[in-house]
């Protein structure tokens, strides 16, 4: 069974439920978020005892808004159409992920999932496979200046890939201009005050291994094929690291049935945990598998 037969076999009342949005369960998660972030934010601005530590846990909440950007693109967090685009917005800007251009990105990645030449995710390459390439890829080099290419050619117009249609070009044109202007304040404003370094710059550079190694295991050890099952991982991990992503660690069960809200997605992990083909017991495992496949 693939996961677009497994699908099929879902009760039609239990499909219909688990593709229930709401906006009241998306802002309590979010509101529980902003505020640990916000907390955070205060007490490096304050410079508690000890406040230094804090860049890190400080970063982890920043870099890890990826997570509810991509939920965004799928316009799941909320009920909501406009508070699904907006919020997608606003958590761009911390990670110089322009979110209209994203959302294409992303869908391809969900069409050609693993797909080693049709996949954008993987752009024609394989993914780290030596440890010389998997540290280049933890120190958030290809991410951050993969970033400053699309924003750069999106904000000049060079908009041929072929998943992005000619319909979004004049507002993912203007999203990255908008961007590039605003990091454009950011440097100059810290001629004068070092408050966005300290809460922003550092810590989303210090956490960038923390999501790369998460996002990682998404996909992979899996098989470049067609079924969700087994192109997609879903790792059994704790609550605490579920929150700050969204419930994507159920990612197979996310790649074969999207249109699932997260707050639904250990509902359908119920229907699929028997037929899920890739798993692993934590990151810590998925890691060390995956450092045995590296070459020197």
């Amino acid at each position: 069974m693939d996961h677009k037969d497994l699908i099929a076999s879902l009760p039609a009342e239990t499909k219909d439920r688990l593709q229930r949005r709401s906006n009241a369960t998306g802002l309590k998660h979010l509101s529980i978020y902003l505020a640990a972030l916000s907390a955070l934010s205060a007490a490096i601005v304050a410079q508690i005892p000890f406040w230094p530590v804090l860049i890190l846990p400080q970063g982890v909440l920043l870099v890890f808004l990826f997570t509810l950007s991509h939920e965004c693109t799928h316009k799941t967090p909320f009920r909501t159409g406009w508070l699904n685009d907006a919020v997608g917005h606003l958590v761009s800007v911390p990670i110089a992920l322009p979110f209209v251009w994203f959302r294409y990105f992303h869908l391809a990645h969900h069409k050609w999932t693993n797909d080693p030449q049709r996949d954008p995710e993987l752009g024609g390459k394989p993914r780290p496979d030596s440890w010389s390439d998997l540290l280049i890829y933890l120190s958030g080099w290809p991410y951050w200046s993969g970033m400053a290419k699309v924003l750069v050619q999106n904000a000049s117009g060079h908009l041929d890939a072929p998943y992005l249609p000619k319909r979004q070009q004049n507002a993912m044109k203007a999203e990255a201009r908008i961007l590039l202007g605003l990091y454009t304040l950011t440097l100059i404003s810290l001629t004068y005050s070092t408050i966005l370094f300290w809460v922003w710059l550092l810590p989303v550079l210090v956490a960038q291994p923390v999501l790369r190694l998460y996002l990682l295991a998404e996909h992979g050890l899996c098989p470049p094929v067609a079924n969700m099952l087994e192109n997609s991982r879903t790792t059994f991990t704790n609550r605490a690291l579920r929150f700050l992503a969204w419930n994507m660690p159920y990612h197979a069960e996310h790649h074969s049935f999207p249109n699932v809200p997260f707050h639904h997605l250990p509902a359908l992990h119920h229907w699929m945990r028997a037929h899920l083909k890739s798993t692993s017991n934590g990151y810590a495992e998925f890691t060390k598998d995956y450092t045995r496949t590296l070459s020197s």
